[in-house]
């Protein structure tokens, strides 16, 4: 927040400096320059500062990640503004009276006044050429924004290459963990080969479940089973190691290697592993239903149809669902004849294949410290490792003839889902897949796509799309939402204070060529619309419009103290605010590029936001000085001399359009009451002010 307000920051006070110094040489003394140079823009700071905090507000109605992300950024541009105009107001002021004391006398022309005349005499005739102008400017960022805006792709936030990556492998459901772990070094040792050994920081991997023997949880893993691991490879700063091409390369050379095994990649920096929301790839698709079976069987023909978009990778279900089984179905007839009970067998059984401690805790006191400790009593798991080592289980039983675990149930091997997830009480099936080559924007199109090539689903069957699709369509939503708010926002500021829709309108139709320039400088350097994209559009918007504001109203103002027409009036508004246009813009504009290049570590996650702001801003800047005063003179002259405002002390104000020409106007002289001739709009004020033009 602070680097994105560090260009606006010295704006209200760049107005208000340069104003003073176009009061100098009229005035008699530098502190009545001052004086005058800050009551002339007092209230279109003002306006400014207010239109800038206006295109934050939609960020506290932002839900999730997004609002943890922005409200604070919202709030640092918007305090380090209120305390940019205050000082602007009355600390600039003080310190331009005694450092500029000596500076009041007048000065030969400077280059930048022989520029000045220049843009005045070059914007006459594009101002006179208004009725094509302002068509050419609303049809040509109306074809950049839909033209060259559907070309860019979508992304909740920019991709950065933070140097590591996460790899997920799974080998065929019921593999050992011991042949899993050997799996996962020769993963390991591929990985160092390609990379070479000097470029791995750290590698950390994850076999296997938690056993529900072990006291501590330390982490969530989110494995399956022991078939599948967990391998975290981070590599140095200064190993030159592109991940993404590493991935294509592994993905090429392990599967060649260990055909059996699945590899999927995952989030393993902080900010992708929140933006995933919960799911190990940035696509998913969740299938749930009441009845299993249908479920899985829709969710097969959708995967038929994702296995067709060509930019998916690692394409699989993040459950097992066909885990080997050791299924015991107890004879309850032999098993009552020979007077065993379910009890019994189950509790032999657990015991046998897993542990004491999950029929009979037991504990043993040590004589000496008089700690007590948990001893559990298991079969060496190597020993168990067929049918018939089950089927010969003893059955503990109190008293009576001893008997194995086949003469009371049946043995045989199946299979069954390794893990049942559930959501909402439904159980649901997992579809998750990586990108590769292409944004996520128009993937996620083509997965809407393949889900309805898929058929209808069975009754009662659910489909939803899950990583980082649905957020991004949530965000990218509530964030083109909260840019229409914004651009109302300051509609309905600049109406109230220019007593005028026209006006409003006149400013904020910079708005478009914002826009339009976003597109632009987005589409140049190859960036997606994102989050970040997104708030530099709206910061953007707020910053042109100030701009705006600046223009309009001094050449309202020219208009109405010197009768101009409105082409001239534009004209000279322009040509007073040149400079002051300027000075903001490129001071914005520079403390953008830091940002926008994306120096320092992590610096790609907000340059997309520079880039929104200086392409907005370079657009927004050539739309004002060259098509601005156009609008404003189209739509003042297309008004008539009528004034625009509302304003019942404007000599020209529509307020007394009622109806009422002709009828008699008391004068103020004690002459007899005069006719106001048809068509006259006044006020008794501007009647007292203006009273000899209008005497018989």
């Amino acid at each position: 927040g602070l680097s994105l307000a560090l260009g606006i920051l010295v704006d209200e006070s760049t107005v208000e400096i340069e104003n003073i110094h176009s009061k100098i040489n009229g005035s008699p003394s530098i502190a009545r320059a001052v004086r005058q140079g800050n009551l002339d823009t007092a209230v279109p700071r003002l306006l400014a500062m207010l239109c800038v905090l206006a295109v934050f507000i939609p960020s506290f109605f932002m839900q999730g990640p997004a609002r943890s992300l922005f409200v604070p950024l919202s709030l640092a541009v918007g305090f380090a503004m209120i305390a940019s105009y205050l000082l602007s107001s009355t600390f600039v002021p003080v310190l331009s009276t005694w450092l500029l004391r000596h500076h009041y006398h007048a000065q030969g022309r400077t280059a930048f006044d022989r520029f000045h005349d220049l843009y005045g005499r070059g914007l006459r005739p594009v101002v006179r050429l208004k009725w094509l102008v302002v068509p050419a400017y609303l049809a040509g960022s109306l074809l950049v924004t839909f033209g060259i805006g559907s070309q860019l792709g979508l992304e909740i936030f920019p991709r950065v290459d933070a140097g590591r990556f996460q790899l997920r492998l799974k080998a065929p459901t019921g593999t050992r963990i011991e042949k899993t772990e050997r799996i996962s070094i020769a993963a390991l040792d591929a990985i160092t080969k390609d990379v070479g050994k000097d470029a791995v920081e750290i590698s950390v991997g994850y076999v296997g479940v938690i056993p529900s023997s072990y006291p501590i949880n330390a982490i969530y893993q989110w494995t399956g089973g022991p078939e599948e691991a967990i391998l975290r490879v981070a590599l140095h700063e200064d190993a030159g190691v592109d991940v993404e091409a590493l991935k294509r390369r592994l993905r090429e050379k392990l599967a060649a290697e260990m055909p059996d095994v699945k590899f999927s990649f995952e989030p393993a920096d902080i900010v992708s592993d929140v933006m995933s929301f919960g799911s190990p790839t940035p696509v998913e698709v969740a299938v749930s239903g009441p009845n299993f079976a249908d479920s899985r069987a829709h969710a097969e023909k959708i995967r038929a149809e994702l296995a067709k978009i060509p930019s998916l990778r690692d394409l699989q279900y993040a459950q097992s669902l066909d885990y080997p089984t050791v299924s015991v179905d107890i004879d309850r007839e032999r098993a009552g004849i020979s007077g065993v009970t379910v009890e019994e067998v189950s509790r032999s059984l657990v015991t046998a294949t897993s542990s004491s401690r999950f029929v009979v805790p037991n504990y043993w006191p040590d004589p000496k410290s008089g700690i007590g400790y948990q001893v559990q009593v298991e079969i060496p798991v190597a020993v168990m490792d067929s049918v018939k080592q089950v089927e010969t289980l003893p059955i503990q039983r109190p008293g009576g003839p001893s008997l194995l675990l086949r003469d009371v149930a049946k043995i045989r091997r199946g299979t069954m889902p390794g893990e049942y997830d559930r959501y909402n009480m439904k159980r649901s099936l997992s579809l998750t897949a990586n990108i590769v080559g292409e944004d996520l924007g128009h993937v996620a199109g083509q997965v809407s796509k393949a889900i309805e090539a898929a058929g209808p689903p069975p009754k009662g069957v659910i489909v939803d799309v899950r990583g980082q699709v649905a957020p991004m369509r949530d965000m990218l939503t509530g964030l083109s939402v909260g840019l229409v708010m914004s651009v109302v926002v300051i509609l309905l500021l600049l109406t109230a204070n220019f007593q005028s829709v026209r006006l409003a309108l006149v400013a904020v139709s910079t708005a478009p060529a914002v826009v339009s320039g976003v597109v632009m400088a987005l589409w140049l350097t190859g960036t997606t619309i994102n989050i970040q994209s997104f708030m530099g559009s709206i910061m953007g918007i707020g910053v042109a419009v100030a701009n705006a504001i600046l223009l309009v109203t001094f050449a309202e103002r020219r208009r109405l103290e010197s009768r101009d027409d409105p082409n001239e009036a534009a004209v000279q508004g322009a040509q007073g605010r040149l400079r002051a246009i300027l000075m903001t813009s490129c001071a914005m504009t520079a403390g953008m590029i830091p940002m926008a290049i994306g120096w320092g570590e992590g610096g790609e996650q907000s340059a997309p936001l520079g880039r929104a702001v200086i392409g907005g801003l370079v657009a927004a800047t050539i739309a004002t000085l060259l098509v601005l005063p156009s609008i404003f003179a189209l739509v003042q002259g297309w008004a008539g001399r009528q004034s625009s405002s509302i304003d019942p002390d404007d000599p020209e104000s529509s307020y007394f359009d009622l109806g009422l020409e002709g009828l008699p106007l008391a004068s103020t002289n004690g002459d007899v009451p005069q006719v106001a001739p048809v068509g006259t709009m006044m006020s008794t004020t501007a009647l007292e002010r203006r009273d000899s033009e209008h005497r018989p």
